[in-house]
């Protein structure tokens, strides 16, 4: 595994997971998003995330999309991989696994099945304890609405302190901000990597807030830059000017495409050959994606450049 210098900070978005025409992984496609996404400037990349459809493969297919990445990528950017499963010991495995083919780091969600199974405190914390004795890569706890587990900032900052590798944290709940803000005061040093994760919408507020990283949709990291690179130097309303002229797209991501819209606009530079999204989840229609393709020509995002 190629070590990269800590603490990890500024844009590692989340890869999709690519498909063929007829829904079958294209390890081909999968190589050139990595590719893409590492010249348009990312720190790093985030794999087999929600925002991949990690939740529409076979344990198979993981493994084959994660070797895959981890391989192509060869130690240009530090990789995360996403490895939540609801049982302790296969996330365990998960991780173990991760860390033994390259990632850099793991990130996991509180365990939760469905609409209503979930885990109190105390086995919340046992589970991210026992992942954390069978690795030595740092552990980022996604703190996301989809797992339905309410994770105070008192709580996660606990685990930090007590947790050996627990020290990222993604969170993506409401008033990020003012979560951000509370788990860095309450966690101190513990609290590595206090990181933006709703695709950027609340970026500046989070970045106001003490956030370090951004964890958003793969299609424009060169976009994200711009915001992330002048305020990391100080140059706030410089980078307030960036966030303005790329939110409209980030909006349109966020409330009107979701997962959708980094494989479409992949797909309309050349990047991928198919924006192949699988069943049950529809395509974009027709007139959603025209807007997103508009937004994103209008700042002239590389990934509409990239591939032609």
């Amino acid at each position: 595994m190629t070590s990269f210098a800590q603490p990890y900070r500024g844009v590692f978005p989340v890869a999709p997971t690519v498909f063929d025409a007829s829904g079958a992984l294209d390890l081909d496609g999968q190589r050139r998003a990595i590719d893409f996404m590492i010249d348009a400037g990312s720190h790093g990349i985030c794999i087999l995330a929600n925002f991949s459809e990690q939740f529409v493969l076979t344990d198979d297919e993981r493994e084959r999309v994660m070797d895959a990445v981890l391989d192509h990528v060869a130690g240009r950017v530090p990789v995360i991989v996403t490895t939540t499963h609801f049982a302790t010991q296969v996330c365990a495995e998960r991780s173990r696994r991760a860390q033994d083919a390259g990632a850099s780091m793991v990130m996991i969600m509180p365990p939760y099945h469905g609409a209503t199974i979930r885990v109190p405190e105390a086995g919340i914390y046992d589970f991210f304890r026992a992942v954390s004795d069978a690795i030595s890569i740092p552990i980022m706890i996604q703190d996301a609405p989809v797992s339905g587990t309410p994770l105070s900032a008192a709580f996660l900052a606990r685990m930090a302190r007590e947790i050996a590798n627990v020290s990222y944290f993604k969170i993506e709940t409401a008033q990020a901000a003012a979560k951000l803000r509370e788990l860095i005061a309450l966690g101190g040093d513990a609290v590595v990597g206090p990181w933006d994760g709703e695709e950027a919408i609340t970026l500046m507020a989070d970045l106001d807030a003490g956030a370090t990283g951004a964890m958003t949709g793969g299609a424009y990291p060169d976009g994200i830059r711009q915001i992330t690179d002048a305020y990391a130097a100080g140059r706030r309303d410089e980078a307030l000017d960036a966030y303005e002229r790329w939110l409209p797209l980030i909006n349109y991501e966020n409330r009107q495409c979701g997962l959708l819209a980094c494989k479409a606009l992949m797909q309309a530079g050349g990047v991928i050959a198919h924006e192949t999204a699988r069943l049950p989840l529809q395509p974009l229609h027709p007139a959603t994606r025209s807007g997103l393709i508009e937004l994103a020509r209008r700042n002239n995002a590389l990934v509409l450049r990239w591939g032609r």
